[in-house]
């Protein structure tokens, strides 16, 4: 089989790839022949050819702007966002392989793409200018880097700042720099009514934007800005929908898309700004960017404050992006100081969860340290997006962690007056010279690092074993303190476990699992602990696992599940383990089935020190990939009982 894909995302950095290296992977691991063409910022990356498409069997295209179709036509076709891509690659090549899809046809959605836009409905404002934004962002960087490095090297200090000479060869560079800001309201309000209306909508989109951006069609020194150039484009894409819904005659049908739509929609668009729509916004925008640039004190601490949370809240999402294209357009009308402390936002929860993977390795299974690494990385230059692994895995540790951080960095900046020139964040733009007063710039990133460094280690405390979910380490005893209480089936309880068959015997071991549910197979389990006298009441002990559920799943990822349960109603210290061959949905961290299950039942007063001992042996020994392998091959209780013997 033959599957094609193709990943996009609003900004065209972090999630395009991350979204093609797992369907790459999962396409890898399930033996499917896969190729992803990935739409990112540097353009189409292995394109798929005519051949491919021709080829192929079925095509996932997870994107959260729009990608054509056209060519995809009579082909299986799943269309869904960049996140489903990222997060279950293999349940996306799993419904082209089980045939759960539609034939993509001209001028008719399948059921994938209708689902799809069922989503996009509910929010079609942030995806239309999701759109434009993508577009926008190239002139916006062009344009700030250009003028930045005309300043670094041929600045001169004057009594009202660093100028560039007249005449010089770096004006030039300054005046080009200048000419791609010109272009950024006009892409994005060209791009929205893009997004809207499909090409029809391209032209009156900028013309609209152009208007919007220059003030002396309808007597404003300013101009609308980017707030007249988000109206621009929503108005003229859905003008262009509306004269694209009047019926002409056949004649005309070829050359409406050309000449009459474009025509007809660049002058409304144009008039209803100059006459209507354009004095009113620039009026507001004039007095926004006013009230901004006069913002002292206490107000000001606290715009830094909203912009911080703000960037790190989702990591790339509709929040981070509309305060960067916030702090983008403060850029175009000449105020440098709302950048600044979004540019060292971007750049702290990469950086600080990278940084917390370094001083404190235990808190971090290997894998995690591994994405520290790529993260810290990634916050070198900007891309906010590589928290979002660690954000996944642990939110409610990492999120509240990573948005004291990017507040404290984005309020140091604000104070020390730190400006970017440039729309991006992270070191890599003071290394270019596009920030202003770059000390404080670091010192507001390293202080924003440390405290989410800190802040997320310390949250994290009672989590010092890896592969051990959140919430699964017992506060009321530390690990070494042995269990106190008195227990009346001491002959029962072995007092130390070593390993894990003290605790397992071959009847606590099912290879062939029947239920086709996670609670259908938590009875199957349950109920083996019962037949081994294990239990006391098989409802309480259930509702300890359940309640575990409840919290986060125990499905750690890897095909591995540990369910487990601390109750009154568990005699003795007792460890289930099933297989379930075909697998069974878990909610895994990383989508996978649960095949390995292992069931942890512990006594109540003992929970302190059984239950971390046993987590601890599970998780170390089941890291090792050819040991799952293994134990997915046993014919017999026996030989999976002589594998388990080796977890101590």
């Amino acid at each position: 089989m033959k599957i094609l894909a193709v990943t996009a995302c609003p900004v065209g950095i972090a999630h395009t790839y991350m979204a093609a290296e797992n369907l790459q992977k999962a396409g890898e691991e399930l033996g499917v022949d896969i190729k992803v063409e990935t739409q990112g910022s540097i353009g189409v990356e292995n394109a798929l050819t005519d051949k491919d498409i021709e080829e192929a069997d079925g095509v996932i295209i997870a994107s959260d702007k729009e990608v054509s179709k056209e060519r995809f036509i009579g082909k299986k076709l799943i269309v869904v966002g960049v996140q489903e891509g990222i997060r279950q690659p293999k349940e996306l090549i799993q419904r082209i392989r089980q045939g759960n899809v539609s034939v993509y046809k001209a001028g008719a959605a399948s059921v994938s793409e209708a689902k799809s836009q069922k989503k996009e409905k509910e929010n079609p404002i942030y995806r239309h200018l999701m759109n434009g934004v993508s577009y926008m962002i190239p002139f916006i960087v062009v344009g700030g880097l250009l003028i930045a490095l005309a300043l670094a090297f041929g600045g001169e200090q004057t009594d009202g700042g660093l100028a560039i000479p007249e005449g010089s060869f770096w004006k030039q560079i300054e005046a080009l720099g200048g000419a791609s800001f010109t272009f950024m309201v006009p892409i994005l309000a060209g791009f929205i009514a893009y997004s809207i209306a499909d090409r029809p909508g391209l032209a009156p989109g900028i013309i609209g934007g152009y208007i919007a951006a220059n003030g002396s069609f309808y007597g404003s020194e300013a101009g609308a800005g980017f707030i007249g150039g988000i109206i621009a484009g929503f108005l003229a894409g859905y003008v262009v929908l509306a004269i694209k819904k009047i019926k002409v005659p056949q004649a005309i049908q070829p050359v409406m898309p050309i000449i009459f739509i474009p025509i007809f929609g660049s002058l409304i668009v144009g008039l209803l700004f100059i006459f209507v729509i354009g004095a009113p916004v620039a009026g507001v925008f004039e007095g926004l960017t006013a009230w901004l640039e006069g913002m002292q004190g206490t107000s000001s601490i606290v715009l830094a404050l909203i912009l911080g949370a703000m960037i790190a809240i989702d990591m790339g999402g509709p929040f981070n992006k509309v305060a960067f294209l916030f702090g983008a357009a403060m850029i175009a009308e000449g105020n440098y100081e709302i950048m600044g402390p979004i540019a060292a936002a971007i750049a702290i929860p990469p950086l600080g969860m990278g940084l917390a993977t370094f001083i404190n390795k235990k808190k971090y299974q290997q894998a995690e340290r591994e994405t520290g690494k790529a993260s810290f990385t990634m916050g070198l230059f900007g891309i906010t997006e590589g928290a979002i692994p660690f954000a996944a895995q642990d939110p409610l540790r990492v999120i509240p962690s990573i948005v004291v951080g990017s507040m404290t960095g984005s309020v140091i900046a604000m104070m020390s007056n730190v400006g970017d020139r440039v729309a991006h964040g992270g070191p890599i733009v003071a290394v270019l010279g596009a920030v202003d007063n770059v000390l404080m710039f670091f010192v507001a990133i390293a202080v924003g690092v440390v405290v989410t460094a800190f802040l997320v280690n310390f949250l994290k405390k009672d989590v010092a074993l890896a592969g051990v979910p959140a919430g699964d380490v017992a506060a009321e005893q530390p690990i070494e303190e042995p269990a106190v209480a008195e227990t009346t089936t001491e002959e029962k309880q072995p007092k130390e476990i070593n390993k894990l068959t003290d605790i397992t015997t071959p009847e606590l071991i099912n290879i062939n699992l029947e239920g086709t549910s996670r609670d259908d197979v938590i009875d199957e389990l349950i109920q083996t602990l019962d037949t081994q006298d294990i239990l006391d009441s098989k409802a309480d002990f259930k509702q300890a696992i359940l309640n575990r559920e409840q919290e986060s799943s125990t499905g750690l990822g890897m095909n591995i599940a540990i369910p487990h349960g601390k109750s009154s109603a568990v005699k003795t210290p007792a460890v289930v383990f099933g297989i379930k061959r075909d697998g069974v949905d878990w909610s895994s961290l990383d989508g996978t089935d649960a095949k390995l299950i292992f069931m942890i039942a512990v006594p109540k007063e003992r929970q302190g020190d059984d239950h971390l001992k046993i987590l601890q042996m599970l998780s170390r020994r089941l890291m090792d990939e050819k040991f799952r392998e293994d134990l997915l091959k046993v014919n017999t209780r026996e030989e999976a009982y002589q594998l388990l013997e080796t977890i101590r």
